[in-house]
């Protein structure tokens, strides 16, 4: 009796100095609060470079899109005004049609070109990586070095314009007509971005299970009912990431346009990023060129918005 009552008493005083599990304790708020207080401090730099580089030229944006600043003069307030010539003026609705066209068929093209290329080179071996390498190549290069380039291959006296005077034919406006310089603009973008698309279409190939593709040839489908069927649904998600990248990258495009068409002729190859740039600096209209940017900012995340739902509602009809 004497030792059980011994190690009852032992027993009471481990317990006494064991932690509490309790959580309202004051040790245990301490250390919550400290644990607290480190996570905040590692999160702190992020927090202020966020503010300083997106959360403040976002609001300076919004203040100076409301004035009439020239750049150099005091801000005057002038309310919505600058809104409102948004719809008034000629230039603002004409770039914004040709960002529309450029985004818009320049998307498709960068993805239906990029989804056959990875298609076709889905299949790990040193030729498929040599031509995935070729196909991204121009991305990784300037688009102002890209524009100089075609704009030295397709202008009037580039080197497709003096072979074709050679053999006694006339030259080809690829720069200096209206309709056939929107085209050669949007066929330079595709050329130089499908390569990106290729990159993410692969990797998106690389996670379809070869089980399934091959139970698929095992019950007689073809490759392109493979492709229709399995692989290109399997990969929806990485398609409308490359989409909205490439929508919301064609949106604010300018440095190609000014390289190679400089938005000529006549101002048919200006976009709304050309016309913003042009504003700002050379025309010294600083306030109505930040509500231009203003708005190009609301496009592309409603843009964003839009295609993401559209996806996952589709998304959510295939698997009802």
């Amino acid at each position: 009796m004497v030792g059980l009552a011994g190690l009852s008493a032992d027993s009471v005083r481990v317990a006494a100095r064991s932690p509490e599990p309790d959580r309202g304790t004051p040790g245990r708020r301490r250390r919550r609060l400290r644990e607290a207080a480190l996570s905040a401090g590692m999160l702190a730099p992020a927090v202020v470079v966020y503010t300083v580089m997106t959360v403040v030229p976002v609001v300076v944006a919004l203040y100076l899109s409301l004035t009439d600043w020239n750049g150099f003069s005091s801000a005057d307030f002038v309310g919505l005004a600058n809104y409102a010539r948004l719809f008034d003026d000629p230039d603002t609705t004409r770039a914004a049609v040709v960002t529309v066209i450029v985004a818009l068929f320049g998307s498709v093209g960068m993805l239906g070109l990029g989804l056959v290329y990875a298609l076709q080179l889905k299949e790990r071996n040193w030729a498929n990586s040599f031509f995935r390498t070729l196909a991204y190549y121009p991305h990784v290069i300037s688009s102002l070095i890209l524009g100089f380039l075609w704009s030295a291959i397709l202008g009037t006296n580039g080197a497709i314009n003096n072979t074709l005077a050679d053999l006694g034919l006339g030259p080809v406006g690829f720069l200096f007509d209206e309709n056939l310089a929107v085209i050669t603009l949007v066929g330079v973008i595709v050329w130089a971005g499908f390569g990106f698309n290729v990159v993410l279409f692969v990797a998106g190939l690389q996670t379809v299970p070869r089980e399934l593709v091959e139970a698929a040839q095992i019950d007689g489908a073809s490759r392109r009912q493979i492709n229709r069927r399995i692989v290109i649904p399997m990969i929806a998600p990485v398609v409308t990431v490359a989409m909205v990248l490439n929508l919301v990258g064609l949106i604010k495009v300018y440095d190609i346009v000014v390289s190679l068409t400089d938005g000529g002729p006549a101002g048919a190859t200006e976009t709304i990023a050309y016309v913003i740039l042009t504003r700002s600096f050379a025309g010294t209209d600083v306030g109505f060129a930040t509500a231009q940017a203003v708005g190009l900012m609301v496009a592309s995340a409603a843009l964003s918005v839009v295609v993401t739902a559209l996806r996952n509602r589709q998304d959510r009809a295939a698997a009802s």
